[in-house]
């Protein structure tokens, strides 16, 4: 399988299976989508004639003399040898789990329109995680994690600085065990940036691995949704704290989370503000999920412009690091040389299976997006998993067993995409969110590209 695709004045062909990537000339180009198509030698041989007239018979033989030097490199029409593995890579994995994201606290301070956890309290009550209910999670997930060493927990909500000492406790705990334990954790903070003190800052920058900071962009758009209970927004009050805080975290990750939604569709024009006035770097902007036919939510006379979005801030961040002023965009950050490995590749985020999600009062969940949900409700941090058919149902599904992923070009970079988006818009975790895909699809696209170019800058 191929994909052929021109941005920004190349041709660029993939071999998707290879995972090669090649930029040709216009001939080139044109008798590989005649291949692929299943043309023969000869058929191609007169397409091309009459396409490119002004090339001899010579350079006809040097076009199909390249392109069979890349098959047999294989790196050109490459079989797919990963289909027979799939099924095998992820039942391999076991039961070992390396990772859960704790739902310090069913509650916020903002009260988001667009919150997929319905403002934070996951279409229940409202609540906090006591240290016992943390610690034992904690406990479970080294009981769980078998011979791992680095083991992932983020602290999430709701917002989790309401409960912070909590937060802090964990910490200090999991410290005082992971060397006898044998093990390492890694912490991440998502925030909304309210509860931001000074204090937390020095804590957040010792102790977290990596801080994700919830800001939109412009203040207009920010505080079109993200506001307290009052209704006021929270643009003003937070910007600030962020600012201070990167400030003082220096070359630690970190990165601004923002979402964009029907009403901001010229996403580009927050990340130049969040890059240029307000000085941060390492951004991201995710497209709002929502139900279709609610006032926010992306439409399909929505994409032409996002795809325009999306080729127009992947030249801008290329201009920006030729002028030596880099910013990073999360959805363009992609190793093609020493990427994901294959199991990833196959089998997506390990949600239900390597990953799982804590509520406040200790339940055991897929992700937090599946948090509330009494069908996927896999057990509790007591006594372990006791709905084991629904981890199989996480576990038996990968980019092969999604239907609509066989013909995608794609699939062996989003792996299937998002389980929990393709249960709620199709009722199926083996479903596929199809508007997602349009736009991972049109991402993939640019950044590729990008390292065409980057690629280019270096020779």
């Amino acid at each position: 399988m191929i994909h052929q695709y021109l941005m920004n004045g190349r041709h660029i062909v993939l071999d998707v299976y290879s995972g090669s990537i090649h930029v040709t000339d216009p001939m080139a180009y044109a008798a590989i989508g005649y291949l692929e198509k299943g043309l023969s030698r000869e058929e191609v041989l007169q397409k091309l004639k009459v396409e490119f007239p002004e090339n001899t018979e010579q350079d006809f033989q040097d076009c199909f003399s390249d392109i069979d030097e890349l098959i047999e490199s294989k790196k050109l029409f490459t079989k797919d040898n990963y289909a027979p593995l799939a099924g095998k890579l992820k039942s391999h994995s076991g039961n070992v789990i390396k990772a859960l994201c704790l739902l310090v606290a069913h509650s916020c301070n903002l009260a988001c329109s667009y919150c997929f956890a319905s403002q934070g309290h996951y279409h229940g009550e409202s609540g906090l995680m006591s240290f016992e209910t943390g610690k034992r999670a904690l406990d479970f997930l080294i009981e769980n994690s078998g011979t791992r060493r680095n083991l992932e927990v983020d602290f999430f909500g709701g917002e989790p600085l309401v409960n912070f000492q909590v937060c802090k406790d964990l910490v200090a705990y999991a410290r005082s065990i992971e060397k006898e334990k044998g093990k390492n954790f890694r912490f991440t903070l998502t925030t909304n940036g309210v509860g931001l003190t000074e204090e937390i800052m020095d804590w957040a920058n010792e102790e977290c691995h990596n801080v994700v900071l919830s800001l939109d962009g412009r203040k207009e758009v920010n505080d079109r949704f993200r506001v307290d209970r009052k209704g006021k927004g929270s643009y003003d009050q937070i910007v600030p704290k962020f600012q201070r805080f990167v400030e003082k975290r220096g070359d630690k990750e970190y990165y601004m989370r923002g979402t964009f939604s029907h009403f901001n569709t010229d996403f580009t024009e927050d990340i130049a503000h969040m890059a240029d006035e307000l000085g941060f770097k390492e951004l991201s902007m995710e497209p709002v999920v929502l139900k279709p036919g609610e006032p926010s939510a992306l439409t399909e006379e929505d994409l032409p412009i996002l795809y325009e979005q999306y080729e127009k801030l992947a030249l801008d961040l290329l201009r920006r690091k030729k002028a030596g002023d880099p910013v990073t965009f999360y959805h363009y950050m992609v190793d093609l040389d020493r990427g994901p490995c294959i199991y990833k590749r196959i089998s997506g985020c390990g949600s239900g299976t390597e990953y799982m999600a804590v509520s406040a009062q200790g339940e055991l969940y897929p992700c937090h997006q599946f948090v509330s949900d009494k069908e996927y409700k896999l057990g509790d941090i007591w006594n372990g998993i006791t709905k084991e058919e629904a981890r199989e149902e996480f576990r038996n599904t990968n980019v092969y067993t999604r239907e609509d992923c066989g013909k995608c070009w794609a699939k062996l970079y989003c792996a299937g995409g998002c389980a929990a988006n393709a249960y709620h818009s199709t009722g199926d975790i083996a479903g596929t969110y199809e508007y997602g895909c349009k736009l991972f699809r049109k991402r993939m696209e640019c950044a590729i590209m990008m390292k065409v170019e980057e690629s280019l800058m270096e020779q």
